[in-house]
């Protein structure tokens, strides 16, 4: 970001205090929105540190100050010892102070307070700065701080916590707390707190999201968050190279908008899926899976499932899902004898899946998996028992970019995919993911709080759809569906040009969306994965409701 701000005032001749005030803009306007929209007669604390942040910040006081608020703005340091951009912004503070000091009635007014000790600090508390105010601006510190924060820093981020805390309490919404860039105490590089941090109502981040604003658990620190833009130009932002990314709706609707049912589709042009999954006494995974699949778009689901529990999984899925019988171990679960009735169902399929309630008990099974995956003839998308079977990974089995391999897990099963036991390995869900990935060549989903999505490449997009709801047992086996029936769509509508990377990010992003439909409708502790899956109709209208609709035809 400090590169990106260089070259944006050396490249682009826009100065680096024109990106400042567009940064105090940002945060003046969030802030107005937490004030119904009138900062007039609000009153407003604003708590600087010495770097380019509280500059943001005292920029921001003194635009909602003029706009008719009454700004207290506490700077940690002193005036005269600043430079730059900072230093001039908290200037112009005094100086517009100083012009509306004769003012009969001036509309807003700004008080600054300069602290450098903690016994200064307590007496502002305690004293001056005891009245009640409608928001806090949180300016401390930015995308620089690398070491937890200690002596007043630390006073003013438990002040900011108790204030939050006290408020929680009574169920007030005042004072909104908000944070510029992100809230003081967290390292913006890092996803775990370094120590103690601003629990924020909202940050107002620039140009573009950090780290700590997407990945757990730094990011529940963020509330709800505002990616602005401040004049730095997108290309600069490409060129930065960054292969951490982060999935937005346009990135699905794009998607939704290539794989488009047009005029002369019908179901052979979206795909045929099929979906190796359930056992006996397992049937709901290969039911929710197989259903998911085929209310993403694909044009044809086949499920096929031991001959045991065939007739079980035929009663569960929608009518419009197939099932065949595959050869089963004494245990009910797919044997490795079934391979050769595979090939032949393969050879009318765009992509397999293997893996919802499969079991992975039997070496028979275990030998049925490892053929599949190392013989495929798709693409092929590998999810829980399926994962199991070929755990720890068989260090040959490798992805291609003609037949890739779609790997599913959430952590425990990445962790038996690794061959670790220390949990702590899959705590970094960045590096972890992006590691195997790379390695292997495949496209690895690491479920979680925060999905993420690794190519082979070293890309990893973060997933930023979803709430804990989706926590919910089948879940897992609806996402699965989900990638499956985009990924047939993908082949059978853009053949050899698919990206399989992007149809994945595309499907975990819908399935997410759909998921946040679903809890807006019926909340969160209710939700079952087929609510999930009955939302998907809502997610793609609401991405390109001109593509789903029959009007487009008339």
């Amino acid at each position: 970001m400090r590169d990106i701000d260089r070259l944006t005032s050396e490249r682009y001749a826009i100065p680096s205090l024109t990106l400042m005030e567009n940064a105090a803009i940002a945060t003046a306007r969030v802030t107005r929105d937490f004030l119904h929209g009138d900062p007039a007669g609000k009153s407003i604390l604003c708590l600087c540190g010495k770097g380019n942040n509280g500059g943001d910040g005292a920029a921001a006081a003194r635009l909602l100050a003029i706009a008719g608020a009454r700004a207290d703005v506490v700077l940690f340091g002193r005036v005269d010892d600043m430079k730059g951009d900072a230093r001039e912004n908290f200037q112009r503070i005094q100086k517009w102070h100083e012009s509306i000091a004769h003012e009969a009635e001036p509309t807003g007014a700004v008080n600054l307070f300069e602290c450098e000790s903690e016994k200064g600090w307590e007496q502002l508390v305690t004293g001056l700065l005891a009245t009640p105010y409608e928001a806090i601006i949180d300016a401390l510190f930015g995308t620089g701080l690398t070491r937890p924060v200690d002596g007043i820093y630390r006073e003013v981020v438990a002040y900011l916590n108790r204030v939050r805390k006290q408020r929680d309490k009574t169920a007030d919404a005042i004072p909104a707390i908000i944070s510029v860039d992100l809230p003081s105490g967290l390292n913006a590089d890092c996803e775990k707190p370094i120590g103690d941090a601003v629990r924020a109502d909202a940050t107002v981040t620039m140009t573009a999201p950090k780290r700590a604003n997407v990945l757990p658990p730094a990011c529940n620190y963020n509330g709800r968050l505002t990616v602005a833009d401040i004049g730095s130009p997108q290309e600069l932002v490409a060129e930065a190279g960054s292969q951490l990314l982060v999935t937005q709706a346009d990135d699905a609707r794009s998607w939704l908008m290539e794989t488009r049912y047009l005029s002369g589709s019908y179901k052979n042009s979206h795909g045929h899926a099929l979906i190796i999954a359930g056992s006996r006494g397992y049937t709901g995974a290969a039911a929710l899976c197989g259903n998911a699949a085929m209310r993403s778009g694909a044009g044809l689901v086949t499920v096929a499932t031991p001959v045991s529990a065939q007739p079980v999984v035929a009663s569960l899925v929608v009518p419009e899902v197939m099932t065949t019988a595959l050869a089963e171990t004494d245990r009910g679960a797919v044997s490795d004898e079934a391979i050769n009735h595979v090939w032949k169902l393969s050879a009318k399929a765009d992509v397999i899946a293997v893996g919802p309630g499969l079991s992975a008990e039997d070496d028979r099974t275990r030998a049925f998996v490892r053929t599949l995956a190392q013989q495929r003839r798709t693409p092929l998308v590998i999810d829980a028992d399926g994962l199991n079977c070929l755990a720890p990974w068989p260090s040959l089995l490798q992805g291609a970019a003609d037949l890739p391999l779609v790997l599913t897990p959430h952590p425990g099963e990445m962790l038996r995919l690794i061959g670790a036991s220390d949990k702590t390995v899959v705590e970094d869900s960045v590096d972890c993911a992006r590691d195997f990935a790379v390695k292997q060549q495949v496209i690895l989903v690491l479920k979680g709080a925060r999905t993420v999505v690794a190519a082979p490449d070293g890309r990893v997009a973060i997933n930023p759809t979803g709430n804990p709801g989706l926590g919910t047992a089948g879940s897992g086996d609806t996402l699965t569906g989900v990638i499956t029936g985009f990924l047939a769509q993908a082949r059978g509508t853009l053949r050899d040009q698919m990206d399989a990377f992007e149809t994945v990010t595309a499907a975990v992003y819908i399935s997410g969306l759909a998921g946040d439909l679903a809890a807006q409708e019926s909340g969160m502790r209710a939700m079952l994965a087929t609510d999930i899956r009955e939302h998907l109709s809502g997610a793609f209208r609401l991405l390109d409701p001109q593509g789903e609709s029959p009007d487009a035809f008339a």
